[in-house]
């Protein structure tokens, strides 16, 4: 990436000595503090977690029915705030994530499943490997666990059950949730039409695209995603762009002109 086309932001203290949750250089940072990286990792979740067979709980809270992108920046928001932040402050930030769902069970009357829980942080483990390969490289063995047991770290941190103790583990374990919790609802439909009147209809399809690109083959079944996305090979031309340092211009033309400077500011160093 042309590092002219990136917003920097220190959220860091000054201080050699403070110890963090994720460790400056690590992966999981290159990862959550790419914009477009993170983008990627929203629109594959966005495609499964419509499938969830707990994806009434959104329902239930109305927000992401309301305004998916809005939630997709506050996830975000979370998200760097436990990746980037001190130690004592990113588990201040998982507590509070872990209060608010209490809160929301009690609201409601009964507990969200373990296993829906393990799904969204699979999600997330899942799609972050994904989308970083998708435009950059593979990560390496060593990169897979770091980005592994950072997830884990937050899900034990949220009190998850039954969590796996390797990335050998949790594989097999995705590849089972991906059998087991899927399946397409009204609720699925809801969420694909609140997509397309959020992004028009052009953009919507390129989230399509780019969500057939990135998902496992169980999602773009049950979607009846493209089989063959044209998106597939554009994304060569996509990095010259960048490496061009054209980035901003390409991000103009693909994403809805109001989320610009919110998209821009996801990038973080």
């Amino acid at each position: 990436m042309s590092s002219s086309n990136r917003t920097y932001i220190n959220r860091s203290p000054s201080h050699s000595q403070t110890a963090f949750f994720v460790k400056p250089g690590s992966i999981v940072r290159q990862i959550w503090g790419d914009a477009d990286v993170i983008l990627l990792v929203f629109a594959g979740s966005a495609a499964e977690f419509a499938l969830n067979r707990a994806v009434d709980w959104l329902f239930f809270t109305g927000k992401l029915p309301a305004d998916p992108i809005a939630r997709l920046f506050s996830t975000v928001r979370y998200a760097q705030e436990i990746v980037f932040a001190p130690e004592t402050q990113a588990r201040q930030a998982i507590a509070r994530m872990g209060a608010i769902h209490g809160g929301v069970e009690q609201k409601r009357g009964y507990q969200i499943p373990d296993w829906a829980y393990r799904d969204v942080l699979y999600m997330l483990i899942d799609y972050s490997e994904r989308a970083y390969e998708t435009l950059y490289k593979p990560l390496t063995d060593s990169e897979r666990e770091e980005l592994f047991h950072t997830f884990r770290e937050v899900g034990a941190g949220m009190h998850v059950p039954k969590l796996p103790d390797t990335y050998a583990d949790w594989r097999a374990d995705r590849e089972a949730h991906l059998n087991r919790d899927l399946v397409r609802s009204d609720f699925t439909d809801k969420l694909f039409q609140r997509y397309r009147e959020q992004l028009g209809s052009w953009r919507y399809n390129l989230l399509r695209q780019a969500q057939a690109v990135l998902v496992p083959e169980q999602v773009r079944s049950l979607l009846n995603l493209p089989q063959k996305p044209w998106l597939n090979n554009t994304i060569g031309l996509y990095k010259i762009l960048n490496t061009l340092g054209l980035r901003s211009m390409v991000q103009r033309a693909l994403l809805p002109t109001n989320y610009l400077e919110q998209i821009r500011s996801l990038d973080v160093r």
